[in-house]
């Protein structure tokens, strides 16, 4: 067992626990990116494309977006959770031209002052065929201070790409003091 100093300020103990808790977190083995059984896959596809459904209705301007999109991805449910220590998780659907072709995760952990829960559903939209094979590769990822953009009418018109990819937020529910995309991991499985 380690001997800790009694010069040492107890901010800097519960900083290095902290740290510890989080990178423990991070090397735990994440769950499956499809799901294991074929009804299962089917509810995760039935689930995403009403999500999908649903945003193109709060915003026509997707669907022309969409149509010229070289792929997307769509999390019909991602559940968010932290008191200081805080991550993330969902399973979502990859389409290419408009056809499902695989499977695919996000996982987020994150550090800092940050309270509560939420759900929500994420959809990225590629029109880059180089950040399509980043994502397939699991070299997919966002920077710290990456943010969406939250589907409302006209948000699809008005969509920023970086990195060619155009990230989207909808239907939040709960309550959370954090709420970026920043550090959000792919990963992406082949149907």
């Amino acid at each position: 067992m380690m001997k800790i100093s009694r010069n040492v300020p107890s901010f800097v103990i519960r900083a290095a626990a902290v740290s510890s808790l989080a990178l423990t977190l991070a090397s735990l083995p994440a769950c499956s990116t499809a799901p294991k059984t074929e009804a299962e896959r089917t509810v995760l596809v039935d689930e995403a494309q009403s999500e999908l459904n649903r945003a193109k209705q709060a915003d026509p301007t997707l669907v022309p977006m969409l149509d010229k999109a070289l792929a997307y991805a769509i999390f019909p449910t991602v559940g968010k959770g932290a008191i200081g220590v805080g991550g993330a998780y969902g399973r979502g659907v990859f389409f290419e031209k408009g056809k499902h072709v695989g499977y695919c995760d996000i996982s987020q952990g994150s550090i800092g002052f940050q309270l509560g829960g939420q759900s929500y559903s994420e959809l990225l939209v590629f029109s880059e065929q180089a950040a399509i094979d980043r994502f397939k590769a699991g070299r997919f990822a966002f920077a710290a201070q990456a943010t969406a953009v939250a589907v409302k009418s006209g948000a699809g018109a008005n969509a920023k790409f970086a990195d060619g990819v155009a990230v989207f937020t909808m239907g939040e529910a709960g309550l959370m003091y954090e709420a970026s995309i920043g550090g959000q991991n792919f990963s992406y499985q082949p149907k």
